[in-house]
């Protein structure tokens, strides 16, 4: 039996694979590293998608047009995951809490014990506001978003009681 090997010379197609393989070393949640796509954008909790496609169906369903099945997904899962929401609270209210609450997560800055000063990056907030229910612990947040890691424990647990107190004032 023989085994013909195939090699490619394409110069076009050989840059394409160094960029993808690239591109591929360079992206890691873990360690806060994502492409140039996600560079200078502001990323969104499943609360904040949920209360963004909730207000766009009414309208659609006003002007009596028709939700695209992608669409009628994406909303079934953010409303299956969406741990801060309260059926008897106005849009309004519902979008200026998660908005403060993402604005004081993404001001926050802590100062280690060697003075350097550390931030929230945008995916570990939104990552976080997805996460947080009323019992989450430290152990659990930085097993689950690997980068938190690089906090104290307690910086941890003050950014997760931040989270929990919207939450319950979100939901009572």
């Amino acid at each position: 039996q023989t085994h013909t090997h195939y090699t490619i010379h394409h110069p076009t197609f050989n840059t394409y694979i160094m960029e993808e393989i690239s591109q591929a070393n360079i992206e890691d949640a873990a360690e806060l590293k994502f492409g140039a796509e996600f560079e200078d954008i502001d990323i969104l909790s499943n609360a904040q998608v949920a209360v963004i496609l909730q207000v766009s169906a009414r309208s659609a369903v006003n002007r009596d047009e028709e939700l695209h099945e992608v669409y009628r997904k994406t909303q079934k899962y953010v409303e299956r995951y969406n741990t801060m929401t309260n059926k008897e609270k106005n849009n309004q209210e519902l979008v200026k809490e998660l908005d403060n609450l993402q604005d004081v997560l993404t001001t926050l800055r802590k100062e280690t014990d060697v003075g350097d000063e550390l931030e929230l990056h945008g995916f570990e907030v939104a990552a976080l506001m997805n996460l947080v229910a009323t019992d989450t612990a430290v152990e659990e947040a930085v097993t689950l978003i690997p980068s938190l890691s690089r906090f104290p424990e307690t910086v941890v647990d003050e950014i997760l009681d931040l989270i929990r107190t919207t939450m319950i004032r979100i939901v009572s």
